[in-house]
């Protein structure tokens, strides 16, 4: 795993910047300081040649000499220890900078060398030591002020950790296996809401190029065992000689957002172009072919870096990760975009700063349900490194302040790379821990309840003519019955006329189905009491008008409000008809040589006057709501019929084994329709 990102690097300034020196060495042997002179300037004097990386290994063996000649030369022993840091050897930069302030305990008027402590220490999982030394820190008067938002930080750190470790949660990761990981590394996993495709980056080993690595994305589907299949390359118009990474999906697998970056000469591969040096690419799937990719159209790229995509599940929301240009503490905060009706995602905006920090944000994931985000950050209270967090968007729109996951699914190293499963019980990260294939591979967990998304279910099938039964790419419309809100725009597939639609738990959906030259298709899903299957399969035929199809008269078919809603025995519409009847109004109104008969039905139980009666009623409540709506009445009549012509017989009813059944039934029953008339 990576190491944690120093917070000397956070704040862009080397630690003997930060350091009270006084007048003067505090030793007199003038080869100790000629030593300390030299090996203070080693690390640039011997840097190497070729990636001009400061030899800090170089600058440790001169320092040595130095202390060797007086083990009291406290700033040699400082500097040591700053060297170590920068070689990434902390217990021994620990050592070193206790050994200073043993030496001369008011070296640091700061109390920089507090704050360095305290954040090995930190970085090593020594919670309690990074406690003691925050608290010298943040005691001192004169503590630096620049330093001192991070030594909060950490102190907060220190004290969530020990806490998550004596409260672990349950974590038993998995390994996908050898059809998804190798010796090289897999991550940045992405899943169909369905579950049944997986895609994924993999750093490729180069032979004979100049690059002697390379992101590209592989694919792998789910067999009918429920295995993943063996991965395969995306095709060569999308994995290129250059990098991609970090993919996501949309919910039905036919949208693709990634990043891709330029090279050295700002060249981003064969068959594309950026804005900045790194810029999110769009490409879609019709039938079994990919197309594109484009530079995401609209105002998502810039100058700055934009990496990290996580797509909404109907595609029309995209949260991603941007890099502030010029930063040196590469910070990166997360935004969010929004797709607009002529097909450009409209201008980004940062999440609020309860959630993006000065630190870095990056790793976000938006859950098949549209409310609950995932991401990493090192900028709030965790173990240590990059922490996973989670934050939900409530009816208003507001996101709540994150959540650390915990422990040990957080640790003292960089976490990173999650993703959530539709029905929000399985997650997925990369991971090297020890008994993998290799580097890092894509492993599954079962996610804490606490920290569990919406359960997201599906619906899918099969868009046509009903006549032809040539497929079609309808458009699907996902509203709540209770607020109105929309919540899903989607479409079939123009090819295969192939759909799928992610539905969260806890709400009651108005789905229409419309396409040009084709009358609109209902249909209702209340998932409200989170109850039902995990996928719904539903075929959609769509008809034409009669003038357009040429049919009789007598075959006209009978089209359901499935949505419209009354309450028991009255005629007074249910405020959630409103969503169906005016998409309804505003069809009629597009297409004005259409008219209609509005019918109304009741089930067989109770008095047929009185049933009469209620159906000719609500038929005419809709027939008024329609005209309200800006309709012509000329183009409408109504009619009651009573139980005269049910869906299901009293039979067929009595026949059911279950008093559900029977009840559905009557319910199926009473409908308010209509139909189409010459």
């Amino acid at each position: 795993m990576r190491h944690y990102i120093l917070m000397f690097i956070l704040l862009g300034g080397f630690l003997s910047a930060c350091a009270q020196r006084p007048m003067g060495y505090s030793t007199k042997n003038k080869k100790a300081i000629k030593l300390f002179e030299k090996g203070r300037n080693a690390p640039g004097d011997f840097a190497n040649e070729v990636t001009g990386q400061p030899n800090y290994k170089e600058g440790i063996r001169i320092l040595k000499q130095a202390v060797s000649k007086d083990p009291r030369f406290w700033e040699a022993q400082l500097l040591l220890g700053e060297f170590y840091e920068y070689s990434m050897n902390y217990p021994a930069a620990i050592y070193q900078y206790e050994l200073a302030l043993e030496l001369n305990p008011f070296h640091s008027s700061s109390g920089a060398t507090f704050c360095y402590l305290a954040n090995l220490n930190l970085a090593l999982g020594n919670y309690s030591e990074t406690i003691k030394y925050c608290n010298i820190f943040l005691k001192n008067p004169n503590a630096s002020k620049r330093l001192s938002p991070q030594v909060y930080l950490m102190k907060r750190s220190a004290e969530f950790a020990a806490h998550a470790i004596a409260n672990p949660k349950e974590f038993e990761p998995i390994n996908l296996g050898p059809n998804i990981n190798t010796s090289r590394p897999e991550y940045y996993p992405a899943l169909t809401v369905d579950g049944q495709t997986l895609l994924f980056t993999r750093l490729l080993e180069m032979k004979n190029v100049d690059f002697k690595e390379q992101e590209d994305f592989f694919v792998s589907n789910k067999n009918e065992f429920g295995n993943w299949s063996p991965s395969v390359p995306m095709p060569r118009n999308i994995n290129t000689s250059n990098n991609e990474g970090a993919p996501t999906l949309s919910a039905d697998g036919r949208s693709l957002v990634f990043v891709a970056c330029s090279d050295q000469t700002g060249y981003y591969g064969s068959n594309r172009e950026g804005r900045g040096s790194c810029d999110l690419f769009f490409a879609k799937k019709i039938g079994d072919k990919w197309l594109g990719p484009i530079n995401l159209p609209g105002y998502v790229n810039s100058g700055n870096w934009e990496s990290q995509p996580s797509l909404s599940a109907d595609g029309k929301t995209l949260y991603f990760v941007r890099g502030r240009k010029g930063d040196r503490t590469n910070n990166s905060d997360i935004y969010v975009s929004e797709l607009q009706k002529n097909g450009m995602w409209g201008p980004a905006r940062a999440l609020p700063d309860y959630i993006n920090t000065p630190n870095t944000e990056e790793s976000v994931h938006i859950h098949p349900d549209g409310r609950t985000l995932y991401f990493a950050s090192k900028g709030h209270p965790g173990m240590g490194g990059s922490d996973l967090y989670v934050t939900r968007k409530d009816i208003n729109g507001k996101w709540s302040i994150p959540e650390n996951l915990g422990y040990p699914i957080n640790t003292k190293y960089d976490e990173n790379s999650l993703m959530v499963s539709a029905e929000g019980e399985i997650a997925y990260f990369a991971s090297d821990r020890e008994g993998g294939f290799g580097d890092l591979d894509i492993y599954s967990f079962v996610l804490p309840p606490e920290s569990r998304a919406i359960r997201t279910v599906y619906f899918d099938g099969f868009v046509y003519d009903k006549q032809s039964k040539e497929p079609l790419a309808g458009k699907f419309e996902l509203f709540d019955v209770s607020s109105g809100e929309e919540i899903i725009i989607s479409e079939a597939d123009k090819t295969t006329g192939t759909f799928m639609v992610p539905l969260p738990l806890d709400r009651n959906y108005v789905i229409s189905v419309s396409h040009e030259g084709y009358h609109p298709y209902s249909l209702n899903f209340d998932l409200s009491n989170n109850k039902g299957a995990d996928s719904y399969h539903v075929d959609i035929p769509l008809s034409k008008p009669i003038l357009t199809s040429k049919i009789k008269e007598d075959s006209i078919d009978e089209h359901i409000f499935e949505n419209v809603f009354f309450d028991l025995n009255k005629f007074t519409l249910r405020k959630e008809s409103r969503i169906e009847l005016n998409l309804f109004a505003e069809y009629l109104k597009k297409n004005t040589s259409i008219k209609i008969e509005l019918g109304g039905h009741t089930d067989s139980r109770g008095n047929e006057t009185v049933n009469i009666e209620l159906s000719q009623n609500r038929a005419a409540t809709v027939y008024r709501y329609l005209i309200d709506k800006g309709v012509s009445s000329d183009r409408m009549t109504y009619k009651g019929y009573g139980s005269s012509n049910p869906i299901f017989s009293d039979q067929q009813i009595n026949n059911m084994k279950t008093t559900l059944e029977k009840k559905e039934a009557h319910q199926k029953n009473r409908r308010t329709v209509w139909r189409e008339t010459l």
